[in-house]
């Protein structure tokens, strides 16, 4: 087996990671693209594309499948999970540290011998709990279930 050969460092990706590496908004291709453009105004969007899953195959950064969005990229290759907000699609990263325990519990839960898993929470961000909290008259937005921190009351 031939190991691969070293990433050849190039104008465009080193700009591309700066970029990248500057924002902590989980950025889209064509997002990246409108970044990259300031510094190389030539650049292709074709280039972009290519050079986004160049550097994610290399493990230089994350391309996040998240369900319902187009893919976005993330700077942080470190092991991390992400909220996306149902209504603007804005995605954020969750503070702390993966849960190793989810895979072990599942692993021995099924037939599966589980590498690595990926936990995306939904819901919805502080802008759009306001836009939605100034039509709804309400002080904060909880569209779906109970107030944070409320139990049910049983009558």
């Amino acid at each position: 087996m031939q190991a691969k050969a070293p990433l050849r460092k190039t104008k465009q990706r080193e700009v591309i990671l700066e970029e990248l590496n500057k924002v902590k908004t989980h950025p889209t291709a064509d997002e990246i693209y409108d970044m990259v453009r300031r510094s190389l105004p030539n650049i292709s969007l074709g280039t972009v594309y290519r050079n986004l899953e160049v550097l994610s195959e290399a493990g230089l950064i994350r391309k996040l499948d998240l369900a319902g969005t187009q893919k976005r990229f993330d700077g942080d290759t470190r092991e991390h999970y992400h909220v996306r907000c149902n209504r603007c699609g804005r995605v954020d990263d969750v503070p702390g540290e993966p849960i190793p325990a989810i895979e072990r519990a599942i692993g021995r839960m099924s037939d599966y011998v589980i590498e690595s898993h990926r936990l995306e929470f939904t819901g919805y961000c502080p802008e759009c709990q306001k836009e939605m909290s100034q039509m709804d008259g309400n002080s904060k937005a909880r569209p779906k279930g109970r107030p944070r921190g409320e139990l049910e009351s049983v009558d």
